[in-house]
């Protein structure tokens, strides 16, 4: 849905010198905002001379933009370069500071730079773009030269543009990159982020550039406690990462650690991976709702690492990091192998993945899979059972639906055979609808 609003405005060449706003109210859900004006900047002068005629077009009105948010603070100048301009969370025209649409009064700012002596007339459009749910896919978990990795964060940007990511969120160890020296690249939602790192474990902490104020090592679990706490008050998604990795598993324990997510696919699928699932799968049966993550843990290309394998597909309502980040928190979100993986929606009834739903009301999910290859197999998994619901017999899109036999959760798994005479493994892994 898009809101169009019109002003018309007058200035007397008296107030040639001053500053003025004009207010506008944003309701709640709004993604983007566009102001856009036009005046009579130039006259017209006819000049006659011997030999022809001359059209004078003197500059006789300047009028400046600017934008002021309902906090009060400053959203952009512009001067009068630009007639038009947008912001957003994930973007802005130069000039104007990315952020979220916060509803309330905004403000234009009028800067009646010079004035013509008959004064002049300003044509204001304000347009307000709704969110939309969409699906985006992107790399929560990658390293950069600051850590251990080898691309600089503008290389890794424009990496994840090639590679076809949404959003990248950057994950050093106990390195914090503050949130403005994040390039930006149109198309590519920078993600701020520090993988804190310990003997005993790792987790990201996504979304803010200081999760905490103390140095980042601890020595027993209530300091540890304490950089989790910290990163919880200043919003930060929490993911335990990488629980089984052979090197560094996580042996703190999780009920005494605040988190949001599990990771529970790094890098290539490998037993530490499948380990984490399985895990995963114990905490769903044992009631818990707990949604799951996923990254390429990228330092460099090798054979089987990349810079989006595996990639989480998000179903964000915009683009905007506060909006990634709350829809892979609740759930909102798959796991694939690459970028261009396969894709899954479900949903029962007005719920989909992450989502709870009656099973008094609901009893039947809806599934709908892209992106399959010929061999592939469309797993349903609950509690108490694992069953292949289709198998793709050539390159196939599909549709099928699952009743719930009773009270629990189910999610989805496509299993694919990557390399010819080994077993299949998961190419996705969706997070669960819970029947209640």
């Amino acid at each position: 849905m898009i809101d169009v609003m019109h002003f018309e405005i007058q200035i007397e060449p008296a107030r040639q010198g001053c500053y003025f706003t004009i207010p506008f109210q944003v309701r709640a859900g709004i993604e983007t905002l566009r102001v856009k004006y036009s005046y009579a900047r130039r006259g017209s002068d006819q000049i006659l001379f011997e030999s022809g005629e001359c059209i004078s077009q003197p500059e006789i009105n300047i009028i400046d933009l600017g934008l002021i948010r309902p906090d009060g603070g400053q959203a952009g100048a512009s001067g009068s370069d630009k007639t038009e301009i947008y912001i957003r969370e994930a973007d802005a025209t130069p000039g104007y500071t990315p952020c979220r649409i916060a509803a309330g009064e905004w403000r234009i700012l009028v800067g009646a730079y010079k004035v013509a002596p008959e004064g002049v007339t300003v044509w204001y459009e304000v347009t307000l773009e709704e969110k939309s749910t969409r699906l985006l896919r992107g790399d929560l978990h990658v390293h950069t030269l600051a850590s251990d990795g080898v691309h600089t964060l503008e290389e890794l940007a424009w990496k994840a543009k090639r590679n076809g990511l949404d959003f990248l969120a950057i994950t050093d160890h106990n390195q914090q990159v503050p949130a403005e020296r994040l390039p930006r690249i149109p198309g590519v939602t920078m993600i701020p982020g520090v993988e804190w790192t310990h003997f005993q474990g790792h987790a990201n902490f996504v979304g803010i550039d200081h999760p905490y104020d103390e140095p980042f090592f601890t020595n027993n679990i209530e300091e540890t406690r304490s950089r989790f706490e910290s990163a919880r008050r200043r919003g930060a998604l929490i993911i335990i990462n990488h629980p089984f990795e052979e090197i560094c598993p996580f042996q703190f324990d999780y009920n005494a650690l605040p988190f949001d997510c599990i990771e529970v696919w790094n890098g290539p699928m490998r037993e530490s991976n499948l380990r984490a699932i399985g895990l995963w799968q114990q905490l769903l049966s044992a009631g818990k709702k707990i949604p799951i993550s996923g990254g390429s843990d990228y330092h460099r290309d090798t054979p089987f690492i990349f810079l989006g394998g595996p990639s989480m597909g998000v179903y964000a309502e915009s683009a905007g990091t506060s909006d990634i980040l709350a829809a892979i928190k609740q759930g909102h979100a798959f796991i694939t192998f690459a970028p261009n993986g396969p894709a899954v929606e479900i949903s029962a009834g007005e719920a989909m993945m992450g989502d709870s739903v009656s099973w008094n009301d609901v009893k039947t999910m809806n599934i709908h899979a892209n992106g399959l290859v010929t061999g592939d197999l469309l797993r349903v998994v609950t509690g108490d059972s694992s069953e292949v619901i289709f198998k793709a017999e050539t390159d196939a899109e599909v549709t099928v639906n699952y009743s719930m036999a009773g009270l629990g959760f189910a999610r989805i798994e496509i299993l694919r055979v990557f390399i010819p005479g080994l077993p299949p493994l998961p190419a996705l892994i969706t997070n669960p609808i819970y029947f209640d």
